[in-house]
Order: C-alpha cells, then sequence, then structure tokens
C-alpha cells in the first residue's frame, strides 16, 4: 500500500428542508481513503451512506465541508461543471447494486464504450475490454450480451467497466445485494484484489456481513454521522 490519500472529505454536511424541517442526511463527516485499502460503510438505512458515496462521488455537492480528490479540491465554489465531469470520468469509478448493463451489447461491448465516450479508438478500447475481462475471469463470455450472463457474470462486467479508464477510487453501492453467499464473497474478494493489486482505492457501501473480513477498514453510518471504526484484524488476514 503506498499510503497516498486519494480521497478526503472534511467536516462534510448535507442538509435540505422537508416541510418545517431541517434534514441532516450528513451531519460532519470525515473521512480520507488511501491507495491500497479497502473501506467498507455499513449502517441502517437513512445513516447517511448514500448520501455520502454520492458526495465522494462528486453527484452531490456538500452544504458545507471540502472534498479533495487525487490532491484537488473539487467542491469549491467556482468549480466548472464540465471539468468536474471529466475529473470524475478519469478519477472514479462507480459500481451500483445493478449491473446495468446496456442489454443489445456483449460484454466486451459494456466496457469497450466507457472507453470511446472518452475518446479511445474503438478498436483499443475493445482489445482492452477483453484484457479486463480475462483479468476477471471472464475472457469466455466477452461475445455474451447481459441476458446470457449470471448475476455473477453481469456485476464482474460491472466491475470490469468501472476499472476500465484505471480510476484511482472506486465507489461501490450495494453490489453485492443482488448475488447469493459464493458469488457475493468472490465480488467482495476481487473488490480487494482491485485494491492490493491495481493500488486503488475502493470504497464499498454495504449490508453484506459476509466478507467483511476482507475490509481494511469498517465504518459505521448512524443519523448522518460516523458513530465507529473497525480495522481489520492483521493476524488473522
Amino acid at each position: 500500500m503506498s499510503g497516498e490519500t486519494v480521497l478526503s472529505v472534511e467536516n462534510a454536511t448535507r442538509h435540505y428542508r422537508s416541510g418545517d424541517s431541517v434534514v441532516k442526511a450528513l451531519d460532519g463527516v470525515s473521512l480520507s481513503v488511501r491507495r491500497g485499502e479497502l473501506v467498507g460503510i455499513v449502517g441502517p438505512s437513512g445513516s447517511g451512506k448514500s448520501t455520502f458515496l454520492m458526495i465522494a462521488g462528486l453527484l452531490a455537492t456538500p452544504s458545507s465541508g471540502a472534498v479533495w480528490l487525487a490532491g484537488e479540491r473539487v467542491n469549491a465554489p467556482d468549480v466548472d461543471l464540465g471539468r468536474l465531469r471529466d475529473f470524475r470520468r478519469r478519477h472514479i469509478g462507480f459500481v451500483f447494486q445493478k449491473a446495468n448493463l446496456i442489454p443489445f451489447l456483449t460484454a466486451a461491448e459494456n466496457i469497450a464504450i466507457a472507453l470511446e465516450i472518452d475518446d479511445v479508438p474503438a478498436g483499443p478500447a475493445l482489445e482492452y475490454a477483453h484484457y479486463l475481462l480475462e483479468a476477471l475471469d471472464l475472457g469466455h463470455r466477452s461475445g455474451n450480451k447481459p441476458s446470457r450472463l449470471s448475476g455473477g457474470e453481469q456485476q464482474r462486467v460491472a466491475i470490469a467497466r468501472a476499472l476500465a479508464n484505471e480510476p484511482s477510487l472506486i465507489l461501490a453501492d450495494e453490489p453485492t445485494a443482488a448475488l447469493d453467499g459464493t458469488r457475493g464473497r468472490q465480488a467482495m474478494a476481487l473488490f480487494r484484489d482491485i485494491a492490493v493489486k491495481r493500488d486503488t482505492a475502493v470504497v464499498v457501501v454495504t449490508h453484506d456481513p459476509r466478507a467483511f473480513d476482507l475490509f481494511d477498514r469498517i465504518l459505521t453510518f448512524e443519523d448522518g454521522r460516523i458513530v465507529s471504526e473497525k480495522q481489520r484484524d492483521t493476524r488473522s488476514a
């Protein structure tokens, strides 16, 4: 683990009005994530987990506080939105509960399109997509459309797509919710491999306790705050 900080969120809040009251979706959260680190976020529904992920992923702006990504502050009031979109595309990969693959494209084409959007020519994009699928033990399924893939295979394609632009940060929101125990653990083990072997910072929001032992840290959110942090026991790793 290089120790370089990729994501730093400092005293972030996210407040909004609901009728006559103010809802504190996020209430003073500070968290840094380093390269090579797999961090889990747990907590009940409405605790602020998804709000934090949206802010960390530059999809929402905090009401107050600072967000730093790859050494640059990215929530300044005068930030250019077009530049922010480019920055997000270069530095962040997203994985969600559903794979959200394009049904009429093959597994390889679903990955290649993420590169083509970033102006990579179609040929090299497809070649790199095949490379990623091989790395995730899905090379033999590269020509299959999503309807011909299992749930676990679809999720691995989604993870490969998130890796396509070689981001420094991967954010995953309940990525194992639709998977059985075996495939869920395989997916979490894959995130750990990505963190360690690719020196990537990985943050996973989850309710799934089946692979908690794979995380370097597990943070518990309640009422918009971090209320506890558990470090990985390296003695049993």
